[in-house]
C-alpha cells in the first residue's frame, strides 16, 4: 500500500437489509479509490443479510463481518466495527444508501489539502427505493465550516452517509449508545472538542428514502432531538428550547 493513499475503514450496521446491502458493497467495490476495509456488523437480522455479507467477505478480502449475539441497534453495531478499524480514515455508509464513485477520491483528497480538516461531509441527494433520483439535493449551502454551536441547530444535515474522520485527531469516535440519532450525537460529541466539520459542496451520496420511512418517523425525530439536546448535551430548558426552534424552522423551510 502507498504511503500516499491513506487506508480507510468502512462503518456499517446491517439490520435485515438484505434487499439493498449488495448494492451497498457494489458502490463501494466501484470506488475509484484503493486502499479501503468495509467493517459491517449485523445486528442479529432474521433476513438473509448475515449470509449475503459472509459470501461478499468469501471473495474479498476487505470486507470484514461482525455479528451481534443479541439484537443492540445501530450505535452498538458501528462501535463494534470501530473497535475493529485500522484506517488512517473512518468513513460512514448505511445499508441502504449509495455512493457516487469517485466519493472517497474527492473526499480524501478535500481532507488532505488542509490540515485542519479532520471531520467532513459532502452534500447528497435522495433516491426512492428503485435507485431513482428524487430531484432533492441536501447540504448544497455555500457555508463551508459548522462549530459545535451551529450543528446544536442543525445548520447542515450531516447525512451519516457522508462523513469521513480522520481517526487520530480525535480521542473518541464511539458512537453514544442511544437507539436512534447516534450520528448526529456523535458529531456534537466530536465538534465539541473544538473541531469544525467541513463541507464538500458536491453530490457524492445517494439517501435512499423509503415509503414507510418517511412520515412514521417524523414524530420519532422530533422526539430524538429533544432528547439529545436534554439528556445527551445536558443543555437547560431555555438552550434546549432555543436550539429546537431552530432545529424545527429548518426542517419545515429548508430548500
Amino acid at each position: 500500500m502507498s504511503v500516499d493513499v491513506p487506508k480507510v475503514s468502512i462503518i456499517t450496521a446491517s439490520y435485515n437489509s438484505s434487499l439493498y446491502i449488495k448494492t451497498v458493497y457494489d458502490a463501494i467495490k466501484a470506488q475509484n479509490y484503493p486502499c479501503w476495509e468495509w467493517l459491517v456488523t449485523d445486528d442479529c437480522s432474521v433476513d438473509s443479510s448475515l449470509d449475503i455479507l459472509e459470501n461478499i467477505a468469501k471473495n474479498d478480502s476487505r470486507v470484514i463481518v461482525f455479528k451481534n449475539t443479541v439484537n443492540s441497534g445501530a450505535a452498538v453495531s458501528r462501535n463494534v466495527s470501530l473497535g475493529h478499524a485500522t484506517g488512517e480514515y473512518i468513513a460512514f455508509i448505511d445499508s441502504d444508501d449509495l455512493w457516487l464513485p469517485n466519493k472517497l477520491h474527492e473526499q480524501i483528497s478535500f481532507m488532505q489539502s488542509n490540515d485542519e480538516i479532520n471531520f467532513s461531509f459532502t452534500a447528497y441527494e435522495l433516491v426512492d427505493g428503485e435507485g431513482n433520483k428524487l430531484k432533492k439535493e441536501v447540504d448544497t449551502t455555500d457555508k463551508r465550516a459548522f462549530s459545535y454551536a451551529e450543528q446544536l441547530c442543525k445548520k447542515a444535515t450531516m447525512g451519516c452517509s457522508t462523513v469521513i474522520l480522520r481517526r487520530n485527531a480525535f480521542s473518541d469516535i464511539t458512537m453514544p449508545l442511544i437507539r436512534t440519532g447516534q450520528d448526529y450525537a456523535l458529531w456534537l460529541k466530536l465538534l465539541k472538542t473544538g473541531s469544525k466539520a467541513y463541507l464538500l459542496p458536491k453530490v457524492l451520496t445517494q439517501y435512499r428514502i423509503l415509503p414507510d420511512s418517511i412520515s412514521r418517523n417524523k414524530f420519532k425525530k422530533i422526539i430524538r432531538q429533544w432528547n439529545i439536546y436534554r439528556d445527551i448535551e445536558m443543555l437547560n430548558i431555555f438552550s434546549a428550547t432555543k436550539c429546537f426552534c431552530f432545529y424545527a424552522w429548518r426542517a419545515v423551510f429548508r430548500k
